[in-house]
């Protein structure tokens, strides 16, 4: 992780800002885990959880039976960030968790739902949305990216006993799951747009800057005059984006 500016007495990096997206509770593969020991290091003033936190789809084919103790206790750390932090939670609706979609604009107390936000850092404001939407193949064709998901849980599952093999190699651990979807997602953002549509979107909003999730790939640069970033997964990557106390942005992994 990057150096803090500042901790607080308890030893918890401060930042103004945090975002994660991509959890995807009720997953097999979800680094449940990982992401709470992140958040239990960290209080910031505005937490935004970008989308697919809780993976609806999964949910749905295994059953309520399938909600583990660790996704409650996920959810325990951000009401306690809330409480003891003050921390405004912005929760993003994504694809994997669209069963939000009649709760959106809700606001209670310092949490509130959404399908998308403006979020001022200093002189500049993002467009903070999930990015589904700007997926023609999440929102045109459903069948298709669900057929996608089930490849990609297979890659996932091929990825742990191939590296069970390099282990017993002695080689170090590698995913060629993400990168393959990576290559496989470049291949549809480019054909749909996708990061084309958010920079324009967020001209059309009068934005700087654009954050996003839902390819599972950490990123920072600029397009077209637009700061495109994107906060990665807790599934593979295990990253995040945060907004130190000077207003600059960085992209961490745990």
């Amino acid at each position: 992780m990057i150096k803090p500016d500042a901790t607080d007495s308890g030893g918890r990096i401060r930042y103004r800002t945090v975002v994660i997206s991509d959890v995807h509770l009720g997953s097999k593969y979800s680094k449940v885990d990982e992401v709470c020991s992140f958040l239990s290091s960290v209080d910031c003033d505005i937490l935004i959880l970008n989308g697919d936190i809780i993976d609806g789809w999964q949910l749905n084919k295994s059953g309520k039976k399938s909600w583990k103790p660790e996704y409650t206790n996920f959810f325990k750390i951000i009401m306690k960030m809330m409480e003891r932090f003050g921390t405004e939670v912005i929760y993003i609706r994504g694809n994997h968790d669209d069963f939000l979609d009649n709760l959106t604009d809700i606001s209670i107390s310092n949490l509130r739902i959404a399908r998308d936000y403006i979020l001022t850092s200093g002189d500049r404001k993002y467009f903070v949305t999930h990015g589904d939407i700007f997926d023609t193949v999440s929102s045109n064709m459903k069948w298709m990216a669900r057929l996608g998901d089930f490849g990609y849980r297979m890659l996932l599952f091929a990825n742990v006993i191939y590296n069970k093999y390099r282990r017993w190699r002695g080689k170090p651990y590698h995913s060629f799951s993400q990168a393959i979807k990576h290559k496989v997602k470049c291949a549809v953002s480019s054909i749909s747009g996708f990061e084309t549509m958010l920079v324009e979107v967020a001209k059309a909003r009068k934005c700087d800057g654009v954050i996003c999730g839902h390819i599972h790939h950490p990123e920072d640069r600029v397009i077209e005059g637009i700061r495109y970033l994107n906060s990665g997964d807790w599934v593979e990557t295990k990253s995040a984006l945060v907004e130190d106390m000077d207003r600059n942005w960085s992209i961490i992994r745990y």
